[in-house]
Order: structure tokens, then C-alpha cells, then sequence
């Protein structure tokens, strides 16, 4: 595992190139394999017509030449005028992008036991319009050694650094000072002094004088014979890799003892080596061994905005300093109100009041006892209406009163005897149509079939719930055009409510905020979850009509209150976090942006339609389902036991990617802010990974 180091510096031009070129070379004097990177240069300069990075070049030119072949150098951006990054970028129309300073990084990192990074300025220069140098440090996750000068205003500077830096939670290793005269100035030793008794922070070494840094009197190994240096701490960083090492072992031990994970064969589970994820940033989740994924499911379909983004933390850590949660029961809290409002201004219209809970399962939950009780207040306290229209293969969650809505035999049939009756009516799965008829020319036969039910049982009928657009857990079904609508039309026409359970597609996730939008269905009912708080806390909603709502306001003594309710129902933490999800969507246009990336995503696709064992191919919007088949022409699927989807999406693991399967059906679901060349990546690794394991 390699270990990196970031040099910064209290201000620019106080040497921190310098010292990067004395570490690398002591560190390599040691038997250790070094790498160096100026993620940004600007001033570039030309060398045999080329444009390069003076700083590297001075580097190079410093260390023992008997050591230059083990030297790895990367530079990956190059700007020709000489200002702060994000200007100089701006100049040349070009933005400086964190995650291709971070691949080049693990390039290195996979090839160099240590790393030194060195930055542009200070903590706080612009890299582009949103981030800094210091977000640079963190997306590394290295410690950073910070390099001044000990003259007059050195204390206010030194310290002013080290302070943002900690509040910022970047780990100071250590100081190195630049002397630039001859002869140490008066106060100089005692500022040095002052600021390591201060902050703790050990002085690592110094760099002695150098008129206008002669390189002449430095290179071949005379930087390394005159920079005085402590490497202990930073030779130390390998230790502390072997122990993180030891550390990922213990952690796959406890969680093999102690934990059970869901929807796991726990027996596979305690026999193969397990992924333990540490933290996660961008596009990407890393395990315990320091290993990167692109995160192709969204975390299981939560994530929208990436992980770690900035604007959801701030908002989270503003809350937490002023109250973690306090309950909905008889009293409001400050978040819950403002997100309210937010959802009723991007919901449907006709939509108005918002019931919170925790979980998809528990907003599917509310949804039904609403419908069930709206009919009986209606109606004067007859409960006639007790029953449910749900369409095969649906999926609504693993709660008792959503498995009484759900369609997948598998997590359901074992179940059965706990669970209430309703009626089940065939989905619309094209590929596989259980009455079998051919799309267009069917008609949507398949909704005419839920007509039937309808006119036969309306009158014990509280609603119908559906997954609008995407059967997810189905394997990613996708409706036909035209069948949402049609499915609307029918309960409007037999007066029975229509539930839209959004868990799984709303907030963004089929290209529009709601699926539902895509036909224009205004549902009575809606469930949201998942993405609601981009993927970051523990939060659903169920959100009604007026009509709805009404029909609970009553006496007191008429017990027509809503009897349901949640301990952590509308947890401030979890709305704040809510609120800077949905203005995200606001402010980075994020909808617009995904259209583009939908269309990149189709036509990735259409080479996989050329692969022997892909069967359909499934897609709405970010959400994709590619279904392997034992044989194309007559759509016979792998047995299970041969665990197809399982040994594609453990290649592809392999290969830097977390994707999952639903039995044969490989699923894809990036999340809204993957880039163009993350989504191409993303569809490289689906393809090899089928043709790797199926040929």
C-alpha cells in the first residue's frame, strides 16, 4: 500500500518545490520507490518544443542521477500563463477536475511505495470556481507537510494554515522552514520555537539558503547532503499502511462474526473474501485496502449528487449544532417545515400535504392505511374498502403491509400466510409476457387485464399501487409507452385511489424528477425515499392530496386522527440534508445535464445487443437492467445455481466497478452526476465482464 504526502506552503514562492525535490531524494537514498506530482503547473515552459513543467524538471535535475530510474513523474495539467490555477485554466477555456488529479494519483500510488504531491500555493488557491486546493488534499486522504518562512509575519501565517487545515480535517505531519538569507534574522529561531510549542507540531527540517535557488550547487545529490531532514514521520506513513492493512483484516473478522447482511447468503458470505467500503468520494467507493470502485448503483439507488459533496455536509453539520432530532408527535421542527414546502413545489400539483417516516417500506406503509382509512372516513366508518390492486412482480418493500402489496415470489410467497389479500394483475414485461402477446400490436392487453379485476371488485378496492415507468427489483422492467397513462385513466373511471411509489425512481433517477411526469399521471398518493436526501440519511415521505388529508380533520372524540407515526418521523439531520439535495437540483441544472448522459448511456448499450448471452436490454433514463440468457433465440434464462449474475458482477469488481444482479439481470444505476467518461467506463467494465465470464 502506498503512502502520500502533500507539500503546501503558507504562501507561494516559499520553496515548497525545493522540498519536495530534498524528501524525494532522502526517501530514495532509503531503498524506497518514490513519485512525484505537480498536479497543476502553470508558467509553463518549452523544452525541445515541448511543454513541461519547470518545477519537475528542476526536481529531476536535483535528485542523484543513480537514482533517476526509479523516479515516476505526473503532471496533469499544464497551464502557459503564469497565475493561480483556476485563472490560467479560465484563460485557456480548460477547468482544473479534481477526479483526473486523483486518477493520475493512484497511478503512481500503484506503482511507487510513496507518493509526494505538491500543491500550488496555499491551502485556499482556487483549483476552478467551486474547489481549492485544500478539497484536493482531502480527496487524496494524504497528510500534508507544510513549508514557511521564518521571517517577519511567519507566526500569523504558520498558524493560520495549521488552523484551517485541522478545521478542515487534514492531518498536519509536519513544518519545514526555508531560510532565505545567509545569516538567521533576528527572532527567526524563537518564531520557529513559538509555533511548534504552539501547535505541536513537529519541525521536520530546514532548508538552508540557496541565492535564487541554484540549481547548479544542488543537483546530483547535493540537495540531499545539504537539506537536513526528519524522516521518521513520513517513513513512518508505511508503517501506519501496514497497520491499516491488519486493521481491514479485523474489521472483514468483526463483520463476518457479528453482522448479517441482507439479501445475503451469509454461508457464501463467511466463506469469500468480503468488501469492507471505508468512505467514498465523487463517483467512487474505496474498501479498507485502499482500493477504488466506480459505484454503479448508486448505493442502491440512493446516491444523486455523489458522495461526500459538500453542500449536503455543510448542511448537515449546520443542524447538528443546533439539534440532532426532536420528535413530530405534538410538536414542528425548523427542517421538516422547510422541506415540505420544497416537495409540494416539485411534486405534482394536485399533491399538497407530507407525512414523513424513514424508509421506502414505511412510506408504502402510510400510503396504505391513508387509502384504506380515507374510504372508511369517507364512507362513515365502512371499511369495505380493504383491498389493493398490485401489478406481478412488483416490489414495494420488505415490511409486513408492503409484502401484502408485492409481487416477487421469491421474497414473498415464503411469507404468504402473514400476509393480507389483494389483487394481482399481470405486469407489463415485454420481453417475457405472461399473455403471450407482442407490444405494440397488444393493445396493452396486459392493463386491459387489470380492468377486468376493477370493474368485477371496485367497490372493495382502496387503490392500486404502482411502480411508475420501472419495475426495479423485477430486473428493471420498463412500462411500455402509454401504459401508466392507461392505468391512471382506469382508476380515475372506477373512483379508486392510485399510488405511485417513487422509492426506487423518483428524484431524478428516469430522467425527470418523477417518473410519473413522463405521462403526465397525477397520482393521490406519492412515496419518495432513497434519493431524497442524495443518499445520505434515513428519510421517506408520503405525500397526498388535500382531499386526502381532509378526510382525517375531525372532533377530538371522533378518533379520526392518523394513527401512525415513526420515532424518527422528519429528523432535522436528515430534511437538512433533503434541502441542500433538492436546491442541488436547482443550482447545477442537475436534470438538464442528465439528458445527455441518458442518450451516452443508449447508445453504450447497443454494442452489448451483439454479445451471445444478453437476452433484453432494459432502459429509463440513469436506470439500466441487461438480462443474460442461456440461449438467444429462445429466451431460455441461466439456471440460478450457475449464479451468472453473480460471477459478472464479481468480475466486474475485479475490474473497478460495483454493480449488482437481481438473479440473471445485471443492473446498472449510476448516479445524476457520473461523468461522461465515468459512464464510459462504467459500460466498458459491464461489457468485458459479460464477455469474460459467458464469452
Amino acid at each position: 500500500m502506498s503512502s502520500g504526502i502533500f507539500i503546501t506552503g503558507t504562501d507561494t514562492g516559499v520553496g515548497k518545490t525545493v522540498v519536495t525535490a530534498g524528501i524525494a531524494s532522502l526517501i530514495l537514498k532509503k531503498g524506497h520507490t518514490v513519485g512525484v506530482m505537480k498536479p497543476v503547473q502553470t508558467g509553463m515552459v518549452l523544452r525541445q518544443g515541448k511543454p513541461v513543467s519547470e518545477d519537475l524538471e528542476f526536481i529531476k535535475s536535483v535528485i542523484d542521477k543513480n537514482l533517476q530510474s526509479a523516479e515516476a513523474f505526473s503532471n496533469p495539467y499544464l497551464f502557459k500563463k503564469p497565475l493561480a490555477p483556476n485563472q490560467a485554466a479560465k484563460a485557456e477555456k480548460r477547468s482544473v477536475k479534481i477526479p483526473v488529479i486523483q486518477e493520475e494519483y493512484h497511478k503512481l500510488a500503484a506503482k511507487k511505495r510513496f507518493v509526494i504531491v505538491e500543491g500550488a500555493g496555499g491551502l485556499l488557491v482556487p483549483l476552478n470556481q467551486k474547489e481549492f486546493m485544500s478539497d484536493l488534499v482531502l480527496a487524496l486522504d494524504i497528510p500534508i507537510i507544510v513549508v514557511a518562512r521564518p521571517n517577519l509575519g511567519t507566526i500569523n501565517h504558520t498558524l493560520l494554515t495549521i488552523r484551517s487545515a485541522r478545521e478542515m480535517g487534514i492531518r498536519v505531519l509536519g513544518l519545514v522552514f526555508n531560510y532565505s538569507s545567509k545569516e538567521n534574522g533576528e527572532g527567526e529561531k524563537e518564531a520557529v520555537d513559538f509555533i511548534h510549542k504552539y501547535t505541536g507540531v513537529p519541525v521536520l527540517g530546514t532548508i538552508p539558503f540557496f541565492p535564487n535557488l541554484d540549481v547548479a550547487g544542488m543537483k546530483h545529490g547535493n540537495l540531499g547532503k545539504k537539506f537536513k531532514m526528519d524522516l521518521k514521520p513520513i517513513l513512518k506513513l508505511s508503517v501506519a499502511a501496514a497497520a491499516k492493512e491488519l486493521r481491514a483484516l479485523e474489521i472483514q473478522k468483526m463483520d463476518k462474526t457479528y453482522v448479517w447482511h441482507p439479501f445475503t447468503q451469509m454461508r457464501d458470505w463467511l466463506k469469500e473474501d468480503a468488501l469492507i467500503i471505508e468512505k467514498g468520494e465523487g463517483s467512487y467507493l474505496m474498501d479498507t485496502h485502499g482500493n477504488r470502485y466506480l459505484d454503479g448503483i448508486s448505493s442502491i439507488w440512493v446516491t444523486t449528487h455523489g458522495h461526500r459533496r459538500e453542500e449536503i455536509n455543510r448542511g448537515i453539520r449546520s443542524q447538528l449544532n443546533k439539534v440532532a432530532h426532536s420528535t413530530l408527535l405534538g410538536l414542528g421542527n425548523i427542517p421538516s417545515a422547510q422541506l415540505a414546502q420544497k416537495l409540494i413545489d416539485i411534486v405534482p400539483p394536485n399533491l399538497k400535504k407530507v407525512f414523513y417516516s424513514d424508509a421506502g417500506s414505511t412510506a408504502v406503509e402510510v400510503a396504505l392505511k391513508m387509502a384504506f382509512l380515507y374510504w372508511r372516513h369517507k364512507n362513515g366508518g365502512n371499511g369495505k374498502r380493504a383491498k389493493f390492486i398490485y401489478l406481478d412482480q412488483s416490489y414495494h418493500g420488505d415490511t409486513i403491509g408492503s409484502m401484502g402489496v408485492g409481487g416477487i415470489e421469491l421474497f414473498h410467497d415464503l411469507f404468504k400466510r402473514l400476509l393480507f389479500d389483494s389483487y394481482k394483475v399481470p405486469n407489463p414485461h415485454c420481453y417475457r409476457c405472461s399473455l403471450k402477446k407482442t407490444f405494440p400490436s397488444c393493445r396493452l392487453a396486459c392493463a386491459d387485464e387489470a380492468e377486468k379485476v376493477l370493474k368485477a371488485h371496485a367497490g372493495e378496492i382502496a387503490a392500486l399501487i404502482i411502480e411508475p415507468m420501472v419495475q426495479g427489483a423485477a430486473g428493471m422492467i420498463v412500462f411500455p409507452d402509454g401504459y401508466m397513462k392507461k392505468v391512471a385513466r382506469l382508476c380515475k373511471k372506477y373512483g379508486i385511489l392510485l399510488i405511485a411509489d417513487e422509492v426506487a425512481v423518483g428524484f431524478g433517477r428516469t430522467g425527470k424528477m418523477f417518473a410519473c411526469e413522463h405521462e403526465g399521471v397525477r397520482p393521490d398518493i406519492l412515496c419518495v425515499a432513497k434519493g431524497i436526501t442524495g443518499g445520505y440519511l434515513p428519510l421517506a415521505a408520503t405525500i397526498t392530496t388535500e382531499a386526502i388529508f381532509s378526510a382525517f380533520l375531525g372532533e377530538y372524540k371522533e378518533f379520526k386522527t392518523f394513527f401512525h407515526g415513526h420515532t424518527f418521523t422528519g429528523n432535522p439531520l436528515a430534511c437538512a440534508a433533503a434541502l441542500e439535495n433538492i436546491e442541488l437540483f436547482r443550482k447545477e441544472k442537475t436534470l438538464e445535464k442528465t439528458e445527455k448522459k441518458v442518450e451516452q448511456i443508449k447508445k453504450g448499450l447497443e454494442r452489448f445487443k451483439d454479445l451471445k448471452h444478453v437476452g433484453d436490454i432494459r432502459q429509463s433514463g440513469l436506470m439500466v437492467g441487461v438480462e443474460l440468457v442461456k440461449d438467444k433465440a429462445t429466451r431460455e434464462p441461466f439456471p440460478l445455481e450457475e449464479k451468472v449474475g453473480i460471477r459478472v458482477i464479481q468480475e466486474a469488481r475485479r475490474r473497478g466497478a460495483i454493480i449488482r444482479p437481481l438473479g440473471n439481470v445485471v443492473v446498472l444505476v449510476p448516479h445524476l452526476t457520473f461523468s461522461r467518461k465515468e459512464i464510459r467506463i462504467l459500460l466498458d467494465v459491464l461489457y468485458e465482464s459479460i464477455e469474460e465470464v459467458l464469452g
